[in-house]
């Protein structure tokens, strides 16, 4: 202000308008206080009288007091403005980082520190560390941590109160470390002022306003930083209000995805559940499962007796349906006995719902099979009862029309040509019970293949004893070594099965049955001796041999499997068939010394040798059987009396 313009205040009418009025302009300018001297020295260098000088020393303390009440309302203005700002941000979908850094800025710039900083409470490592920083330069200071206690922001979150140092390095109300005072060192702080932010009781963190000089702060100021220090709380808090309920809905959704998921799985299993029980109320089969359950899973699935042999063993011992390869297998068990599998063919991304329903319609295929089992073992005690009674051969059951009768009815036609088969496990159980259960299992599986081929079977001597048709073209040996190799897959154990050789008639002379048995455990006892464990053979398979290792040597039998036919034709026709085969062999098998042995042409040597090849087959004379009939022409002879 120029001299000129003071005098001309201070000349004014009126002395409180020449007082007040170079102080007004002053006001009104927003000088700066060193400008209010400036009157009173004036006046004083014009040699003012001291009235005047009095009135301006009154006048400039009553500017210099509304001057400091406009600026300390101007900086409340800023201050409430700051804060309105930053209510504002929180009120909006701002990120929380955002509102953090402007809090920040904030606070730096009202408070005019060289540097504004937040640290944040960790639960997990139980320390604090840096969120925000304004007016950093030191990367050390950027990244540390402070424990509880630990420096004056350690030391705000362990007591929850302001602190405030004009000077941090030679304060000692806190505890220093090496590596807060050095991060302190390298960003050059001083003065330090600390506030905590608070939800509820517990302190979430630290808001600092730092100058890298000596200074105090003002009570006004520490209180303006705690209410940026509430903001930063509240923006906070409300993040992770924000973050959960987000959490929360996502939750939801997922929850509803799994409500949905699982509503779709139930009304499938519903469906399936519907399905099944249809098919079992209407008498369907496992078949019919198997096709139902295709339909459901939009594949191929396939009941099996027979399946691969890890994987069904997998599925029964984990109760669950297993892949193999691309396919899915689920075994078909009742207790310690499999039944088969069940399946799916080309679906190797199986889900756990489609693998549950797999499995449900395995449970429901083995309740049908042992539903039928119950049905099928009431039949197979008919066909028992059956065999016993012809392997018995009472009087009173010897009827022909009545066991034709009952053939008849399990659908066995006793006229036909079968064959007796002896049936044993090798393995000895480790106890009576399990051996008994073992040998249920034998027999269960023995009347079903009986069933199933129209024949009979029953359990008798410690095995089981199988009477089944012999098809055309087929031999018993082929037919015991299947029957074995069926037996010990469906009871998993190995089976020894001896068979006899074929037989007929067996409603008009029950007592063939009788024989045919006999020659059956023959054989199987043989099979055991030579180490045969699970095969199976028939008589014929071991010609002499079998009397050799039978424990009951049935030379009648032997005679009559061999030269039976010879001997038959003999007694029928009157013929010397038996005398010309004993020359014949006598003159080593050749036809001119045999003529002249038995007295005959030559052609009528001929033409008996034919007929017995007719009758023996048209390897009589291989090495094998030459043995055989030579060995059964000798007991033929031994067995005949003597002509007296």
């Amino acid at each position: 202000m120029s001299r000129d313009h003071l005098k001309g205040a201070t000349a004014a009418p009126g002395p409180a308008y020449d007082a007040d009025a170079p102080f007004l302009e002053l006001l009104a300018r927003g000088a700066a206080a060193e400008a209010y001297d400036r009157p009173v020295l004036l006046a004083r260098a014009e040699g003012g009288s001291g009235e005047r000088i009095a009135a301006l020393e009154h006048a400039k303390l009553l500017a210099l007091r509304v001057r400091s009440e406009l600026e300390g309302r101007r900086r409340r203005e800023a201050e409430l403005s700051a804060l309105f700002e930053t209510a504002h941000d929180l009120a909006g979908p701002r990120d929380v980082d955002a509102v953090l850094q402007a809090i920040v800025q904030r606070a730096r710039s009202l408070l005019g520190t060289d540097i504004a900083y937040l640290s944040l409470h960790d639960p997990a490592r139980g320390d604090t560390y840096m969120r925000v920083t304004e007016g950093s330069v030191a990367a050390r200071f950027q990244q540390l941590r402070l424990g509880m206690g630990e420096g004056l922001g350690g030391l705000v979150a362990q007591t929850a109160r302001p602190y405030v140092t004009d000077d941090y390095f030679r304060d000692d109300r806190f505890r220093h470390t090496t590596t807060i005072d050095a991060g302190v060192s390298d960003e050059g702080l001083v003065a330090i002022l600390g506030v905590p932010l608070m939800l509820g009781p517990h302190v979430i963190g630290v808001l600092f306003a730092a100058d890298r000089r000596a200074r105090v702060f003002e009570r006004e100021q520490i209180a303006l930083l705690g209410s940026f220090a509430a903001l930063a709380a509240a923006a906070i808090d409300t993040a992770n209000l924000l973050t959960e309920t987000r959490s929360a809905l996502a939750g939801l959704e997922r929850a509803n995805e799994i409500i949905q998921d699982r509503s779709a799985v139930i009304e499938r299993a519903s469906d399936v559940h519907d399905r099944l029980a249809e098919l079992v109320l209407r008498g369907g089969g496992v078949h019919d499962v198997a096709a139902a359950v295709s339909q459901v899973l939009d594949g191929t699935v396939e009941f099996l007796e027979s399946a691969p042999a890890a994987a069904v063993e997998a599925s029964r011992a984990e109760g669950h349906a297993v892949r193999h390869e691309h396919d899915w297998i689920a075994a078909v068990a009742a207790g310690g006995e499999l039944l088969g599998a069940l399946v799916l063919r080309g679906h190797p991304d199986l889900d756990p719902v489609d693998q549950r329903t797999l499995e449900r319609a395995a449970m429901v295929t083995s309740l049908l099979l042992l539903a039928r089992r119950s049905a099928a073992e009431a039949e197979q005690r008919v066909r028992g009862e059956l065999l016993d009674d012809l392997l018995e051969a009472r009087e009173r059951d010897r009827d022909p029309r009545l066991l034709r009768e009952r053939a008849a009815r399990l659908h066995a036609d006793l006229d036909a040509t079968h064959v007796v088969l002896a049936a044993r496990l090798d393995a000895a159980a480790p106890d009576a019970d399990q051996e008994a259960a073992a040998r249920r299992r034998l027999w269960s599986a023995a009347s079903h293949l009986a069933a199933t081929r129209h024949g009979l079977a029953a359990a008798r001597d410690g095995g089981t004893v199988l009477l089944l048709p012999l098809e055309h073209g087929d031999t018993a040996t082929e037919l015991a070594r299947r029957t074995a190799l069926h037996l010990g897959t469906a009871v998993h154990a190995a089976v020894t099965v001896g068979a006899s050789a074929p037989v007929r008639g067996l409603a008009a002379d029950p007592d063939t049955v009788v024989a045919a048995y006999a020659e059956g455990r023959r054989c199987l006892d043989a099979l055991r001796q030579l180490g045969r464990s699970g095969d199976g053979a028939a008589a014929e398979d071991f010609g002499f041999l079998g009397l050799l290792l039978a424990g009951d040597r049935d030379v009648t039998g032997f005679v009559d499997r061999t030269i039976g036919r010879v001997v038959a034709y003999d007694e029928r026709r009157g013929t010397d068939l038996l005398r010309t085969l004993d020359a014949y062999f006598a003159s080593g098998m050749s036809p001119a010394r045999t003529k002249d042995e038995l007295h005959v042409h030559v052609n009528t040597v001929a033409q008996r040798l034919e007929r017995v090849g007719r009758l023996l087959g048209d390897d009589w004379q291989s090495p094998a059987r030459v043995l055989e009939i030579q060995l059964a022409l000798r007991l033929h002879r031994l067995a005949t009396p003597a002509p007296r």
